[in-house]
Order: C-alpha cells, then sequence, then structure tokens
C-alpha cells in the first residue's frame, strides 16, 4: 500500500512483514503543462533531473546526477537523463537506486533534488511526483506529489535517513531555484 505523503511528513522504510528493506528506487515523473498561444494549447519539453547528494555528519560527501551516475562506492546508482519528460505516461522518467546494505556506515543521511536544468519554472511543470519504490518487489512505498507550480527551479524533493538500524523517509518539498545540485547546497543544508 502506498503512502501519499504531505510535506515533512516521515515514515518507517521497514517491510510490512517486519524485515527492512534493502534496496530502493527513488523514481522522478513529470509533464510539461499545456501552454495557450494564439493557435491554441501546446507544449513545451521540459528537462528536470533528478540528484541524489549523500552526506556524513552534514558534510557533502559524494553526489549522483546525469553527470556522475554511480557513487563512488557504487550504492548509489541513476539510471541515465530524460531531456522531456512525460515518456512513461505517469512512470519514472529518471529514477536513482539505492542499494540501502552497501551505504557506508559513515553517510547517514541522503537527499534527493529536482532542478530544471533549462531553467523552465515549475509553473510550466504538472503531474510532477517523487516515490520511493521496493527495488526488490516493485512496490510503490511512498509518493510525494509536487503541487502549486510556482516561480521556482528547483524542489528538494525528500531524503531517506538512518534511523537505528534502519532507514526512514522524510518528503521535504521544499521549493528553490537553481538549475543544478550545486546551487541548491545552501538550501539543503537546513533539512539535514
Amino acid at each position: 500500500m502506498t503512502v501519499n505523503m504531505s510535506k515533512g511528513q516521515s515514515i518507517s522504510l521497514q517491510k510490512a512483514d517486519g524485515g527492512t528493506l534493502t534496496a530502493v528506487r527513488m523514481g522522478l515523473g513529470w509533464q510539461a503543462a499545456p501552454r495557450r498561444g494564439l493557435f491554441g494549447s501546446r507544449t513545451r519539453e521540459i528537462d528536470l533531473d533528478a540528484s541524489a547528494v549523500l552526506f556524513a555528519d552534514k558534510q557533502p560527501r559524494d553526489v549522483v546526477f546525469f553527470q556522475h551516475l554511480v557513487s563512488d562506492d557504487g550504492s548509489v546508482r541513476h539510471t541515465g537523463d530524460n531531456l522531456v519528460g512525460g515518456v512513461g505516461q505517469g512512470g519514472d522518467d529518471e529514477a536513482i537506486l539505492v542499494d540501502l546494505q552497501r551505504v557506508p556506515v559513515h553517510i547517514d543521511q541522503i537527499v534527493f533534488t529536482v532542478n530544471s536544468f533549462t531553467g523552465q519554472t515549475f509553473a510550466e511543470v504538472q503531474n510532477a511526483f517523487c516515490r520511493l519504490v521496493d527495488e526488490t518487489n516493485g512496490q510503490e512505498l511512498a509518493r510525494y506529489t509536487l503541487t502549486g507550480g510556482g516561480q521556482y527551479t528547483a524542489q528538494i524533493m525528500a531524503k531517506v535517513e538512518r534511523s537505528g538500524s534502519g532507514w526512514q523517509m522524510k518528503a521535504l518539498g521544499e521549493p528553490a531555484n537553481g538549475r543544478t545540485f550545486q546551487d541548491l547546497m545552501p538550501h539543503l543544508m537546513p533539512h539535514l
């Protein structure tokens, strides 16, 4: 069963049978919003990019994004850049796979961000979501839907953090401005 998350909500990443999750996929999906013009409505391609920043003691240690597809330790992997969105018609346009068992013990948080590389605002995006899937069985665990559009070019979507012997996910949903994850670093720090 999927948990539809709201901003600031946390969920434990424990399996229904009491076991712990071993591998998760953070999926990102979006579509370009139709724009009204003189000759009817049309859409413009939107290039959103998903990134995962790995932190240890509130310090960035590694990042996975379209130009660095695999973390240095191999525990986090980006499936590749999608330049237009909407290809999956509700499915994941970009995904980041996290092998939770292989994440080094010093990494205590992984923050997932989305940014508009080409600079369009989220007012030009519709049906945007971030979701967490149990990669071992394909079951969707949680979904955070981006609502409200807005005149910003990025979103700090969610984070997974160590909690005791397991992990938990927190929906952040914080709007920001920036074309790359580097632009978002000052906005990430208050969420650690």
